[in-house]
């Protein structure tokens, strides 16, 4: 029996890097995990053959986030593979990970990366908990994934921690609201953490993100997994509205 044994949970942008690390604990704890994907479908299929490989239930669900209908499409799937499983809609823990992210001079940021950052980055989730509102059950969890380059100056990502920024606004509004059902909503600050992209083939900015932490490593996708899989437990039932940096302590000073 694990901790999340008998929830369910629907995790965006789940098919590859930090995403699937979260998918992949809360299944470990017994969650029925929802795998969602925006266009890599056998990504996905990965992720849901890993967990179900380790004895963990899951399924894949497809949704293009910061389009129009893009809410309406992945509830329809979410709520089909739901009631297949359980014969309920009923969601327990939302974690809103997926995100795009444009680097680069400002001197060459267009109002069309400006505005697909913010459909993706702020609008979607916020719009993602609008809808999960009726079917989080009591005492569920909403966690949202933000970035520690909110609290980390780098003239070329603005414009993604602009909207990280604004992502993050929405626990400590929101925990009034959803507290008296004993749902609990926080954020998480990831640093910067391996996920398989091809910038990490660099020894030299491998070794400038190590000098950073204070544990003097770099992050792993399982580090910030396993602080998702805390705040969607009942142990952390007493936090809520918060960020929790999982930076390894990257932003000390």
């Amino acid at each position: 029996m694990g901790r999340l044994t008998g929830k369910t949970a629907l995790v965006t942008g789940s098919s590859r890097g930090i995403g699937r690390a979260v998918a992949v604990r809360l299944a470990e704890q017994g969650a029925l995990v929802a795998v969602h994907y925006t266009s890599n479908e056998e990504a996905a299929r990965e992720t849901v053959t890993t967990i179900e490989k380790d004895g963990g239930s899951a399924f894949a669900v497809r949704a293009e986030l910061g389009v129009p209908g893009d809410v309406d499409e992945l509830f329809g799937g979410l709520a089909e593979g739901l009631r297949e499983r359980t014969g309920t809609s009923g969601l327990s823990i939302l974690v809103n990970n997926a995100a795009v992210k444009v680097a680069g001079p400002v001197e060459d940021a267009t109002p069309e990366d400006f505005d697909r950052l913010y459909a993706v980055n702020v609008k979607a989730p916020f719009f993602l908990i609008q809808r999960a509102l009726p079917h989080l059950s009591e005492g569920g969890r909403v966690i949202n994934i933000s970035s520690g380059l909110t609290r980390l100056g780098d003239p070329s990502s603005v414009t993604y921690a602009m909207t990280k920024g604004a992502l993050e606004q929405l626990a400590p509004h929101l925990a009034k609201l959803l507290g008296p059902r004993g749902i609990t909503i926080n954020t998480v600050l990831p640093g910067a953490t391996r996920t398989g992209a091809a910038f990490w083939e660099d020894p030299a900015l491998v070794e400038e993100i190590t000098e950073m932490s204070a544990l003097k490593r770099v992050g792993e996708a399982g580090d910030v997994a396993d602080v998702v899989t805390f705040l969607a437990s009942d142990e952390a039932r007493w936090i809520t509205g918060s960020s929790v940096d999982a930076t390894g302590g990257s932003l000390v000073a």
